[in-house]
């Protein structure tokens, strides 16, 4: 015991040491543990010394894991605290290991491309409209209480380039707002609105308006010196002048526009600005290019006839934005992306269930995940809301493939064996021969196993404690659609009859969290772009259910489908072993909810903060490594 109580206190401090060094060199100065205190930095340091001292960024993930593992083998021995080596397992490693590899820039993280981050765009707001897209003080707040409602998540400019340099999963639904002009209905209308609801957004100024009244209203120093000292505000640089189009400019004056736009910020507020907004969106790459040798970390534009999420964007000097007239339209869309890889991948059946909706490129999806999964063998056949009725489940998705010879019938194809009858169904010998190789699913309490399906072995309910001693629930699924995390090719589906046909589908499996994850697709889709689009969602394993008619899910007892869909006699359900997640994936208890993806790879917050609010101080504890991984270029 000594021993072993000696080499894990000194894994323990080679770890530690690692990240010290590289957290400090870093100019990481946020405490990891307590984030909930810090908040983004607003010093007045210069941007241009963080290339020195990000010298160390860009060590493999596996360096953190090759002296991180062992120190999960020694926990037991000498009873360190299974919190701690719990965060650092699926929490600390995965971050860092996102954070010091990011990709080259400009270049958008693959990750950061599935997610779906809508940037907002507003410019004056004042008592009376005077232009269709300006908005009242009424209008505005009502979009805030929209946000709140929807359970969305308001984030900095600076948590949105992490995300999209590094692909680290946002909190759940975020959304950015921003603000062009520097008008002075941004200090005394949206800036009060702001801080009543603690929502962070960014200011796009252009310095010759500052002060004075050009056209309209404008800010003067003494406002935005008060704005840029609040850490919920992002200033960035919208040229000196506004010129209508930056492509149509000489050299000299779009260096003007770029460099000094910035030094005079920076002078005049005591900041870094990271940040250009191409004055009516216009650019071209040497445009583009120019900014970059500016000293820009990134640049906003927008389109009126082109309007992206931020994933979307052609690269990190062109995000796209969205017109605030279509903000109801984004609520309903907002996902912050799928989770992190965790190093040590196993299960988790702990987690609160949570509801999602993301959209992948233009495929509409449902996915529930969370709580520990089962299955339910009904005496006959119904609708998956009443099949889940006096079960402990709460969400559920049609299972296996089933024989439509009688109408009520309950007969699988396959063996099935559930939990809730306890009984061990064998299939028909006929049938199980062109089951062969299909993914058997096998569930007990502790995990969740797909292997290859061999009538000749798992046909009896010792063929498959064989496999699973403590097996509670089997059945054949149709196919894997992800593999131990790699979205399955056209051959892979062997005899699967029309597998490849656009129809609306049902899946399960495990995301890279460990968790248990159901679903439908909204709309039709084919197998192999199917599991294509779960990888991105963060699947590492999947299999397709009964799907087509069948296509079913539900939860808190209603459907979520928009069709009645044909009944079925087998469920895979999701039993809440801590209750059901709200909005910002905390843990509530009896209530129905609906969730944006988990944010379990940000940091904890602080329990005594509201849920929107614990979930961007959560994020924004990662903005004080901003001005390091920004300077990586």
């Amino acid at each position: 015991m000594t021993v072993v109580r000696s080499r894990f206190l000194v894994r323990w401090n080679a770890l530690l040491g690692l990240s010290a060094s590289l957290l400090w060199s870093s100019s990481f100065s946020a405490p990891l543990i307590s984030p909930a205190a810090a908040q983004p930095s607003r010093d007045a340091r210069s941007s241009q010394s963080a290339p020195t001292q990000c010298a160390t960024v860009g060590i493999p993930v596996s360096t953190w894991v090759s002296l991180a593992k062992p120190l999960v083998q020694d926990t037991t021995a000498v009873g360190a605290s299974a919190i701690a080596l719990n965060y650092l397992a699926d929490q600390l490693i995965p971050n860092l290991g996102a954070m010091l590899n990011p990709k080259p820039f400009p270049e958008i993280h693959e990750r950061a491309r599935a997610a779906r981050v809508p940037v907002m765009m507003y410019h004056d707001i004042l008592p009376e409209k005077q232009v269709s897209f300006d908005v009242t003080p009424a209008e505005f707040e009502a979009h805030l209480q929209a946000i709140r409602d929807k359970n969305l998540t308001p984030i900095s400019l600076d948590q949105l380039m992490v995300h999209l340099r590094t692909g680290m999963p946002l909190p759940p639904k975020p959304i950015l707002l921003t603000f062009d002009d520097g008008y002075e209905g941004h200090y005394t209308h949206v800036y009060p609105l702001l801080k009543k609801y603690n929502y962070p957004a960014a200011f796009s100024i252009y310095t010759a308006k500052v002060g004075k009244k050009m056209g309209r209203s404008s800010l003067n120093w003494e406002q935005l010196r008060e704005m840029a000292k609040d850490p919920l505000i992002t200033i960035a640089a919208h040229s000196v002048s506004h010129p209508p189009d930056l492509t149509k400019v000489s050299e000299a004056q779009l260096k003007t526009e770029l460099t000094e736009s910035k030094q005079v910020l920076e002078r005049e507020l005591g900041i870094p600005i990271h940040y250009f907004t191409y004055p009516e969106g216009k650019y071209n790459q040497q445009v583009a290019n120019f900014v970059q040798q500016a000293g820009y970390s990134a640049a906003l534009t927008m389109n009126d006839l082109d309007e992206r999420l931020a994933g979307q964007s052609e690269s990190l000097l062109a995000i796209g934005r969205i017109g605030q007239s279509r903000i109801a339209e984004m609520l309903d869309q907002a996902w912050g992306g799928a989770p992190l890889p965790k190093w040590n991948v196993g299960f988790d059946f702990q987690s609160p269930i949570q509801k999602q909706e993301p959209t992948i490129e233009n495929t509409g999806f449902v996915f529930i995940s969370g709580g520990k999964p089962m299955t339910i063998h009904a005496k006959t056949r119904d609708q998956v809301p009443a099949i889940l009725a006096g079960t402990p489940a709460i969400a559920g998705v049609d299972g296996g493939f089933f024989s439509l010879e009688f109408l009520d019938s309950n007969k699988m194809i396959g063996p099935v064996y559930s939990q809730t009858s306890g009984e061990f169904v064998p299939g028909n010998d006929r049938e199980n021969l062109r089951l062969n190789g299909r993914p058997l699913v096998l569930i007990s309490p502790e995990e969740v196993r797909y292997i290859p399906f061999d009538a000749a072995k798992h046909n009896s309910l010792a063929g498959i404690q064989a496999e699973m001693p403590k097996v509670t629930d089997a059945f054949v699924a149709a196919a894997w659609l992800v593999r131990d995390g790699q979205a399955q090719p056209e051959a892979a589906f062997g005899n699967l009859f029309d597998f490849n046909a656009e129809r609306h589908r049902a899946f399960w499996g495990i995301n890279q969290s460990g968790q248990p994850m159901i679903g439908v697709s909204k709309d039709p889709i084919g197998s192999v772009n199917l599991g294509q689009k779960l990888l991105k969602a963060g699947y590492r394993d999947a299999v397709m259910l009964d799907s087509g008619a069948s296509t079913s899910l539900a939860f808190q007892g209603e459907s979520l489908v928009a069709y009645t869909p044909r009944p079925v006699p087998h469920v895979v359900g999701l039993i809440p072993t801590n209750g059901v997640s709200n909005g910002s994936g905390d843990a509530i208890e009896n209530t129905v909810v609906n969730s944006g993806e988990n944010s379990e790879n940000t940091f904890p917050g602080n329990p005594n903060t509201d849920s929107a609010t614990q979930a961007n101080l959560s994020m924004q504890a990662q903005t004080s490594w901003v001005d390091c991984l920004l300077a990586k270029r």
